[in-house]
């Protein structure tokens, strides 16, 4: 597991992550906070297709930040929220 914060020369706002690779084309990500998920690549480029690709990971990261940011907002507003999602395209 991660070393703590504390430990090292980073500040305390700072995140961790390891990605290990496992076999073929398929890698485990580990959160700092200790959650995991599988990436595998398309079986033309070796993977098995049994995970997210890795700049889907990142795109939706990129999603799923902004989603966060804008309910975080608006529950701060007291705003009376029902639904939000966020549509992603990338090259």
């Amino acid at each position: 597991m991660f070393r703590s914060i504390s430990d090292t020369a980073w500040g305390k706002d700072a995140m961790k992550a390891r990605v290990k690779w496992v076999e073929g084309m398929s890698f485990l990500g580990e959160s700092g906070s200790g959650h995991t998920f599988l990436m595998d690549g398309a079986p033309d480029s070796g993977g098995r297709n049994l995970g997210v690709r890795p700049m889907e990971a990142v795109l939706m990261g990129a999603g799923g930040c902004t989603a966060f940011d804008v309910v975080l907002m608006l529950k701060r507003a007291r705003a009376d929220i029902t639904d939000c999602s966020v549509e992603l395209e990338a090259e």
